[in-house]
């Protein structure tokens, strides 16, 4: 099983600059070790808490690849945002043990 390394160390800066351009101050305390926080929806944005492990997931990282063509680096939520559907997301991460 090969390990896609550039593509994960891309998907880390992604949502470290998400996080860090963020126009509120996130909170850490309710997000549990291992886990970031993420909005999903393409109208009413709904927060989920996934897995770190998901960031090495290639239909995820398609996912962050779409999020940055379509926010950049500046996501309107302060925190990383998922431009799909929140059913879309949701099959996917439980697809991929998620949730």
């Amino acid at each position: 099983m090969a390990i896609r390394m550039p593509r994960i160390i891309q998907a880390r800066k992604i949502l470290r600059r998400s996080l860090s351009n963020g126009s509120r101050t996130p909170t850490y305390t309710d997000i549990p070790k291992g886990y970031f926080a993420i909005y999903v929806g393409e109208q009413d944005k709904k927060r989920h808490m996934v897995p770190v492990s998901l960031l090495s997931e290639p239909l995820f990282q398609d996912l962050l690849h779409q999020a940055e063509e379509e926010f950049g680096y500046n996501h309107p939520m302060g925190a990383l945002t998922i431009p799909c559907s929140e059913d879309v997301f949701t099959d996917l991460a439980s697809r991929l043990g998620a949730f």
